[in-house]
C-alpha cells in the first residue's frame, strides 16, 4: 500500500551547506569551556585555578552551590548556542507542536533575525572584548606559559567563534526569508 503525501513545497530556500555546518559549529562551541568548569568543581587539576580558590567566591565554600552555579551557566550557554541550529532546521520555520501554545504556529522570521543579531553581537562582545582582551591584556606573573593556561585558553577559545558564525548564520536565514518575502515573487513573474 502507498501513501500519496502531497505537503505543500517549502516556500523557503534550505540552508546553504556552510550556514548548517557553521550552525553546528556554534552548537558545540560552548561545551569545551563547560566541561573546564565542571572538571575544575569536582577538583581535577585545570592549572590555572585550583578548586578551593573557586569555591571561595560562593557562599561557605560549598562545592554543591558552585556545582549548581557551574550547571546553570553550561545549561543557560548549551542552550543559546543550541538555538542557532533552529535558524537552519524546520523548527526555525514552524515551532514544534509539541510547544504549548505556539505549537504549530509559524516563526516569524524578523523576531528570529533580531533576535539571533543581538545574541550575536552579544556573544561578540562578552568574548572577544571583556573576556579575551582582559584576558590578554592582564598583567601575567610568569612570563612562561604552564600546561593550564594552554587547556584554559584551548578549553574557551571555541567561544571566540560564536558570536561571528551565529551572525553569518543569521544573515543566511534572513536572506533565505527575504527571498520567500519579494524577490521571489518578482522572479516568478519575470520569467512568465
Amino acid at each position: 500500500m502507498t501513501t500519496n503525501s502531497t505537503s505543500p513545497p517549502s516556500r523557503v530556500p534550505p540552508p546553504p551547506r556552510w550556514a548548517v555546518r557553521a550552525a553546528q559549529v556554534v552548537a558545540w562551541s560552548t561545551a569545551p569551556s563547560g566541561v573546564w568548569r565542571i572538571a575544575l568543581v569536582l577538583g581535577v587539576p585545570v592549572g590555572v585555578m585550583e578548586r578551593e580558590e573557586f569555591l571561595a567566591g560562593f557562599p561557605d565554600h560549598s562545592p554543591l552551590v558552585a556545582m549548581a552555579y557551574v550547571l546553570l551557566i553550561g545549561a543557560v550557554a548549551e542552550t543559546a548556542s543550541y538555538l542557532t541550529l533552529g535558524l537552519v532546521r524546520p523548527w526555525g520555520e514552524v515551532v514544534p507542536r509539541w510547544i504549548p501554545l505556539l505549537g504549530g504556529r509559524p516563526v516569524d522570521h524578523r523576531f528570529a533575525v533580531l533576535a539571533a543579531a543581538l545574541g550575536a553581537l552579544a556573544v561578540t562582545v562578552l568574548w572577544w572584548i571583556l573576556f579575551f582582551g582582559g584576558l590578554l591584556t592582564a598583567p601575567s606573573p610568569d612570563p612562561g606559559v604552564s600546561a593550564g593556561e594552554v587547556l584554559f585558553v584551548a578549553s574557551y577559545a571555541p567561544l571566540l567563534l560564536w558570536g561571528p558564525l551565529l551572525a553569518a548564520v543569521t544573515w543566511s536565514y534572513h536572506r533565505r526569508h527575504r527571498v520567500r518575502g519579494g524577490c521571489a515573487a518578482r522572479r516568478r513573474v519575470g520569467s512568465e
